[in-house]
């Protein structure tokens, strides 16, 4: 159809209807593009689908595949069980029959165990009947063994009552001997000693066995060892006390205020314990000292102390007490207590003579009279500063004299009070007719003697007034003998140690005279034996307290000692006298 009109709307529509036609190309070419995409999506979808029926049947096989492998697995675990389920049936079977013969076994054992149970029980009961029959066996001989350990005791102490009165009538030489401990000087001067023989120094060679026993091992190298046994009236150890020392020495001290002379004398090598012994330590330097710690005071001033309790129970102004203190230096008597012109003490040079009774006796001796202990000490410490002394390898205060200390007591008795008493005589008989047969001489000189005395005139006249009895307790300190290569002296410490290794040899040779009762006593062989002289050999209590060393270094020193003591003990010198003559006063 053709427009109206002439050519007004038509390029209108030419236009538009060209427009038209180009969306329609735009469009059927969109259609195009979206038909080829389709396809391609159909395309893409069955390749999918495919790919989706491949994955189903292989999801399928998987599944069956896996099912099949479950079963088996199932029918592998059903057979692995059945096997397990199998053997523990044969276990629990093994198990029960195992149980079984374990409780059987038990039963049996317990059945064993229950008849052992009262076999022991059984034994106990009979062992604790047992053991109330030994208790009671123990508890019957401790009390035996009790009864016999007192009996001993007193049947020892009656011996040792016997042979105190034997020895008087013998008048043998009381020998006590004191081991001292191991001191620190022992081996001070062994630094240069090998360490072998500085243990064979050290070694301890001598004991105290018992009371009355010393015990010394002797060995010499390359031969056998041999002990020694030496027996003396009384045996101190190392660990015994100067009170249990004093102890044994006090009854001494009343036999000097029952009017015998009593002599205490210290021996032994040096460094073995004498002076301490005798006087304590450092009495002479500290008098304090001393007299606080009464533990270590020695003999001499605890009898100082004994003697003047003893004499505080009689009657004021009966009495009087002198003392005197000397040395015997280099074989030459001092006097101690002599003083000069100004009134100071120092040593005087002194001898000593023989009386016309035979009696020793050093003219112009100084005696200080003293009213207490505390005087005496005093008087003691004056002397002992004057005292030589002398540092050795042995001992570092050695001394180097002898030390005599005195002490005179002066009685104004009645004529009769010191007679001999009935229980004196008693004794005195009783020991002579057990002894008659040994000593037949000296049984009838004793008798004869105890005869004259009870009915001599003389004793009869002087019952009728006061006279005075004078006794005398003499205290020695002897030096120490010494090894002069072991003290390492020289000089005027080797001359004094000549002096004092000879006047102790003085002193052995007069016991040893004594002893095989010679007519001629070598008293005046040296100046110690002169002035010991009534002590040693005449009518003293004499005591001698042998002091030792208790180490190998010392073997032979203390051999020596040991030896003096038993040839002391074999002295006999008759019955020793109470001094029951009247005396003249002596000059102060």
């Amino acid at each position: 159809m053709r427009p109206r009109g002439g050519s007004g709307p038509g390029p209108v529509w030419a236009q538009r209807v060209r427009q038209l036609q180009r969306g329609l190309r735009t469009k059927e070419e969109r259609i195009v593009v979206l038909e080829t995409e389709n396809a391609a999506l159909h395309l893409k979808l069955a390749e999918y689908q495919g790919l989706a029926g491949r994955s189903t049947n292989e999801v399928l096989q998987l599944y069956s595949a896996h099912g099949q492998q479950q079963k088996l697995q199932r029918s592998s675990v059903v057979t692995h069980l059945h096997e397990a389920i199998k053997r523990l049936k044969q276990d629990m079977k093994s198990l029960r029959s195992f149980a079984l013969e374990l409780s059987n076994d038990f039963q049996r054992q317990c059945k064993a165990y229950l008849y052992q149970a009262l076999t022991a029980v059984q034994e106990i009961q009979l062992q604790n009947e047992a053991m109330q029959m030994f208790q009671i066996k123990a508890f019957d001989l401790e009390q035996s063994l009790q009864e016999v350990t007192e009996r001993y005791e007193k049947e020892k102490q009656k011996r040792r009552v016997l042979h105190n009165s034997l020895v008087e009538l013998r008048g043998n030489i009381r020998v006590h001997c004191r081991i001292r401990p191991s001191l620190p000087f022992d081996n001070a001067d062994e630094h240069s000693v090998s360490q072998d023989r500085q243990r064979n120094f050290s070694e301890k060679v001598a004991y105290a066995v018992d009371d009355e026993t010393v015990l010394v091992k002797c060995s010499r190298p390359g031969h056998a060892s041999i002990n020694k046994t030496f027996q003396f009236e009384r045996v101190y150890s190392a660990f015994e006390s100067q009170d249990t020392v004093f102890a044994d020495v006090a009854p001494l001290l009343t036999s000097l205020l029952d009017g015998y002379n009593v002599c205490i004398m210290a021996y032994g090598q040096t460094g073995s314990g004498k002076t301490y012994t005798m006087l304590g330590p450092q009495l002479e330097e500290n008098f304090a000292f001393a007299l606080e710690d009464e533990s270590e005071l020695g003999i001499i001033p605890r009898a100082t102390q004994e003697v003047f309790r003893l004499l505080s129970e009689k009657p004021p102004g009966s009495y009087w007490v002198e003392v005197s203190v000397v040395e015997v230096y280099n074989n030459e008597i001092f006097d101690l207590l002599a003083k000069d012109s100004c009134g100071k003490v120092f040593g005087i040079k002194r001898d000593v003579v023989t009386t016309r009774e035979g009696k020793s006796n050093v003219p112009l001796l100084t005696y200080e009279t003293v009213e207490n202990a505390s005087e005496f000490l005093h008087l003691v410490i004056k002397g002992l500063q004057l005292r030589v002394r002398h540092p050795t390898l042995v001992h570092a205060h050695s001394s180097r004299s002898h030390l005599v200390v005195t002490l005179t007591i002066t009685t104004v008795v009645s004529g009769d009070s010191f007679g001999t008493s009935w229980e004196d005589e008693q004794i005195s008989q009783r020991l002579n007719k057990e002894f008659s047969c040994t000593y037949p001489q000296k049984t009838r000189e004793n008798r004869s003697t105890s005869s004259s005395r009870a009915s001599s005139p003389a004793q009869l006249e002087a019952t009728e007034k006061p006279k005075q009895v004078r006794t005398r307790l003499q205290l020695v300190d002897l030096a120490g003998s010494e090894c002069v290569g072991m003290s390492g002296v020289t000089g005027a410490a080797l001359r004094e140690t000549s002096f004092i290794n000879r006047s102790l040899s003085a002193l052995a040779d007069v016991l040893g005279a004594i002893a095989e009762q010679r007519s001629h006593i070598p008293y005046r062989n040296s100046k110690l034996t002169h002035l010991l002289q009534d002590s040693v050999g005449g009518d003293a209590k004499l005591l001698v307290m042998l002091c030792i060393s208790p180490d190998q270094k010392y073997l032979t020193e203390s051999l020596q000692s040991l030896g003096f003591g038993t040839r002391a003990r074999q002295v006999q010198r008759g019955q020793i006298k109470k001094k029951n003559l009247p005396v003249q006063s002596k000059a102060k």
